[in-house]
């Protein structure tokens, strides 16, 4: 049984999240909890396996409280943010504080897809239930170039990554350690909603050397930017007359995911060909199989993030266990294995405190 505290301002929202998860036989609503001091107490009495944890609170907020949380009895926590730009920034520090992932809290569940956001909550918390992830991770120290894998690239034309749950703290890891003068453009799809890809963008430039962007319709494709697919849509390439591709953000085809790591992959081996250096990380499910097997099939190279260094090993282990990937690396080594690649030298990061 998955004990599950609920924590929220809203009794609506506390009676809405209850009544989500106690028709599943797995999960067990232990308590609620009214603001972030209840919560920590509460945690500390129920001792839960997961805390479900609301953003705006009186007396103590979301984000204090997740601190708090992280430092005191570390547990996983699953952010519910409001679907604004505000709810979205504070969303990216949780993240970053150490929530392991969030779903968009919606103030009326009238006229919304109930039986969607209720599937999507029961799968995140049995899955981070079943693999236990720690609550925080330490960036590492670029490691010694000499204790690098080999993985010699510089004819690739891009770097394509793919990622889900646990992706902002990934990618805050991977992206501020390619350097600006990186030959090939950077695409990258994290599964997220509108309003949160736009921030997750703003503070992946804060920390970069490239320049980070929102992904937007008839950008021209320039080496060394990163280009974040809009949440709720796909990131996909066009070529016009042999010139720099265009970006395109569709939201067609249907897909379980949009924006799709597989739907990206499948575009940019398109106009790159085997060109393509492809990268899945850390989430849930499998998308990215499909498309890391195009880039393969057309001779391009695809590496894997190893299951100690995931949140969730679900979208790499699917694509390692197809028997596709030319390296399986620790979150540290991604970014530098990148970079030697394409014959640049990485950045080097220092270590967290």
């Amino acid at each position: 049984m998955i004990r599950v505290l609920i924590v929220d301002d809203s009794a609506f929202m506390r009676k809405a999240l209850s009544i989500m998860l106690e028709g599943d036989p797995e999960i067990e609503v232990v308590g609620t909890a009214r603001d972030g001091l209840e919560a920590i107490e509460k945690v500390r009495e129920l001792k839960p396996d997961i805390v479900t944890l609301d953003v705006e609170m009186p007396r103590m907020d979301g984000l204090t409280a997740l601190r708090r949380i992280m430092r005191e009895h570390p547990v996983p926590v699953i952010m519910v943010s409001s679907l604004t730009q505000e709810g979205a920034q504070a969303t990216i520090e949780a993240l970053e504080a150490g929530a392991v992932d969030f779903i968009p809290k919606q103030h009326s569940y009238v006229s919304i897809e109930i039986s969607r956001i209720r599937a999507e909550l029961l799968e995140k918390i049995k899955t981070i239930a079943r693999t236990r992830p720690l609550p925080t991770r330490r960036r590492s120290a670029a490691p010694d170039a000499e204790a690098l894998p080999a993985l010699r690239f510089r004819e690739a034309r891009a770097i394509a990554i793919g990622v889900s749950t646990g992706g902002p703290r990934a990618l805050q890891q991977v992206i501020p350690t390619l350097p600006a003068d990186l030959p090939v453009p950077v695409l990258i799809v994290q599964h997220m909603p509108p309003h949160f890809t736009r921030s997750l963008a703003e503070r992946l430039n804060s920390l970069s050397p490239l320049t980070v962007v929102e992904a937007e319709e008839g950008m021209s494709l320039e080496p060394g930017r990163v280009f974040l697919a809009p949440g709720g849509r796909h990131l996909v390439l066009e070529r016009r007359n042999g010139h720099t591709p265009l970006i395109r953000t569709p939201v067609e085809p249907a897909t379980l995911h949009r924006p799709s790591v597989d739907v990206m992959f499948q575009s940019v081996c398109q106009i790159f060909g085997g060109k393509v250096l492809a990268v899945v990380m850390t989430g849930m499910g499998r998308d990215g199989l499909e498309g890391a097997r195009l880039i393969k099939q057309h001779g391009g190279k695809v590496i894997t993030q190893d299951e100690a260094s995931c949140v969730v090993y679900g979208m790499p282990r699917a694509v390692a266990e197809a028997g596709l990937s030319d390296a399986v690396l620790p979150l540290e080594q991604i970014g530098p294995v990148l970079a030697r690649s394409l014959g640049c030298t990485p950045v080097a990061q220092p270590v967290s405190p």
